[in-house]
């Protein structure tokens, strides 16, 4: 069956762009289009979309409390939150507000629609150069620095020791904000093979969320601090 997408922002533009790049596969159908945050949860309640493709400003109700609102229907739909500004305002924000990605509008067409394929499953996006920082907000700037590329990484504690080779591969590029597909390219496995290890890490590593994935590549020295 098709992922049923509710299309959100003020941009008629936008909304027509987007409708016709959807309308172009097999597997994803816009069911409705809004271009406010009060005209969105309308649609939501009358529509029950599987994903709401969010933008962030928008005149009356913005995106952020249209998101807060929408996740905490019954059966609420995934929220995809599109949006040219990538400040930290409104990225804690619509992660807060439960939003399951944080894509921007400058990303490649196609990766938008695979973000929507990833959050109808559901799992969790949020775009790469945006996962780098929120990973160095939560970890600050004063811990251990991670090992130089042709150094040995310190010994592994805890629960990340518990994971396989394969595991840690998955984990890194976890780190580096690439989502399942793209890991699945990456290493040369399918899809689903790539899923499953990240299920498995969830399981074993006790992570809330794939933010708290990459938050432990990156402390486990997994993924570069940027200098």
């Amino acid at each position: 069956m098709s992922v049923r997408v509710l299309l959100v922002d003020d941009q008629p533009l936008m909304l027509v762009g987007l409708a016709i790049l959807i309308g172009d596969t097999d597997d994803l159908e816009v069911v409705g289009e809004a271009g406010d945050g009060r005209e969105a949860m309308r649609l939501v309640r009358e529509l029950r979309p599987d994903v709401v493709v969010m933008d962030i400003r928008m005149p009356g109700m913005d995106g952020i409390e249209a998101t807060r609102q929408a996740t905490a229907e019954p059966d609420p739909p995934k929220v995809l939150v599109l949006t040219t500004f990538d400040d930290d305002e409104y990225v804690y924000g619509a992660l807060r507000a439960g939003a399951s990605g944080f894509l921007l509008k400058s990303m490649a067409l196609n990766a938008i629609l695979d973000a929507i394929r990833v959050v109808a499953a559901g799992d969790a996006l949020i775009a790469p150069s945006v996962t780098r920082r929120l990973i160095a907000d939560f970890a600050g700037t004063s811990g251990p620095a991670a090992p130089e590329p042709d150094t040995e990484p310190a010994a592994d504690t805890g629960l990340i020791a518990e994971i396989t080779g394969r595991e840690r591969e998955v984990l890194a590029l976890v780190g580096q904000g690439l989502s399942n597909p793209e890991i699945a390219e990456r290493l040369v496995i399918s899809a689903a093979t790539a899923k499953t290890h990240v299920a498995r890490l969830f399981a074993k590593l006790e992570a809330r969320d794939r933010v708290h994935l990459a938050i432990i590549a990156f402390e486990a020295g997994l993924v570069p601090r940027r200098r």
